[in-house]
């Protein structure tokens, strides 16, 4: 289940928004699901934010060295199905 991240839309205005929906909130919820338009606590308006998307770095392949290094065992092919330890 996808984390949903929400706000009050009078978040400049604290007093009408009660102290959890004026900081913002996360909720759990199916993909399936409308996205909540009242506040849970205090049943004031609140929006969905748009947050960052966590994106994996992508890096170039490590040498053999530093997979050597990391562990790793090194095979490198010969032949037809012989492989070579380096």
């Amino acid at each position: 289940m996808p984390i949903y991240e929400y706000v009050s839309e009078a978040s400049e205005d604290p007093e009408h928004s009660c102290r959890i929906c004026a900081k913002g909130f996360e909720l759990r919820r199916p993909v399936d699901r409308a996205p909540l338009e009242v506040c849970p606590l205090c049943k004031n308006p609140v929006k969905k934010v748009i947050s960052r998307v966590n994106s994996p770095v992508v890096s170039k392949p490590m040498s053999v060295t530093d997979a050597k290094k990391a562990g790793f065992t090194i095979l490198q092919k010969r032949d037809q199905g012989v492989y070579e330890k380096l």
